[in-house]
């Protein structure tokens, strides 16, 4: 007899969450995602800038930083994206050697991918998971691929973001004249709907490639669609917490480092609650079906007897 998968069900999401949470909170997630925040300082200025390099080719470099530096501002504030931006000045006019350009590239690329480097060391140990290559050596170059592959795949998001976004622009621009302002804002609530898609890819991807699991796919797609809507709520709480509040003032001038940090902090807490989920949610369909299996090849043995 074929045993049939275990549908997902909306009355199973309070029992999956309340699961998620316990075993969120055992993980020492904060501890976690202390780590990534303190990475993601190190890696953030290699990181721009190779988005820069990357989507910039395409779209215009100018456009594409002043696109993510609106993007930065509203997240964390004007002072903050200032820094940053002063973080990416183009230092190009003093001349290098071949040997110094070779090694400002490879430390460049090392730096960017230390974030997903970290990420998929906390993935890996969610799902105990075992590093595909036995030497270290190649393994870590290897890990460290993967995680340059993920910077190549923000920037295509980002890219598809930013044309999209421009073309709704326009799109809507053209249509105030004729169609009222309860319509124009159908489009806007579109293009919201786009930055979801784009944060759900991204999360789905993460969740399905980042660590050395073979994780279905059922499970990374109810997994991502959770973790990039608690995403997205967590932005906007958190714009309004730092705008409010300005937690990065009581440290001066470092205030926009903090503010990074803390950003990053909390937003890999949901991160890491998503993965979470998406394990529980694993688990617990994995043992529906099984029980399922047992009560079937049981009922066979009853009937066969």
């Amino acid at each position: 007899m074929k045993i049939r998968r275990t549908p997902f069900k909306l009355a199973h999401l309070p029992k999956l969450l309340k699961l998620s949470a316990a075993k969120w909170y055992d993980s020492e997630p904060f501890q976690l995602s202390a780590i990534v925040a303190y990475y993601a300082i190190l890696s953030l200025p290699a990181f721009i800038i190779i988005i820069l390099n990357v989507v910039g080719g395409i779209w215009g470099r100018d456009i594409v930083q002043g696109e993510l530096l609106g993007e930065i501002s509203g997240a964390l504030g004007a002072e903050t994206a200032e820094s940053i931006r002063v973080m990416i000045v183009d230092k190009g006019d003093k001349e290098t050697s071949v040997f110094t350009t070779v090694v400002g590239i490879a430390t460049l690329l090392y730096g960017a991918t230390g974030v997903f480097f970290q990420l998929q060391s906390a993935l890996d140990k969610l799902w105990n998971a075992s590093p595909r290559f036995k030497s270290g050596v190649i393994a870590t170059v290897f890990n460290r691929i993967k995680s340059f592959g993920f910077i190549l795949i923000i920037g295509f998001l980002l890219l598809v973001s930013f044309i999209l976004t421009s073309l709704l622009s326009t799109f809507s621009n053209r249509l105030e004249r004729f169609l009222p302002d309860y319509l124009i804002d159908f489009i806007f609530i579109f293009d919201g709907l786009i930055s979801l898609g784009i944060i759900y890819v991204l999360f789905a991807a993460m969740f399905k490639f980042l660590p050395n699991a073979s994780i279905p796919w059922r499970s990374v797609k109810i997994g991502a669609a959770v973790t990039a809507v608690l995403f997205l709520i967590g932005k906007y709480l958190l714009a309004i917490y730092f705008g409010a509040l300005e937690p990065g003032s009581t440290y001066g001038a470092a205030g926009s480092i903090i503010l990074i940090m803390l950003w990053v902090s909390y937003s890999s807490l949901i991160l890491f609650f998503g993965a979470q989920f998406t394990k529980v949610f694993f688990d617990f369909y994995k043992i529906e079906e099984e029980e399922k299996r047992l009560d079937a090849a049981e009922e066979k043995n009853v009937k066969t007897s």
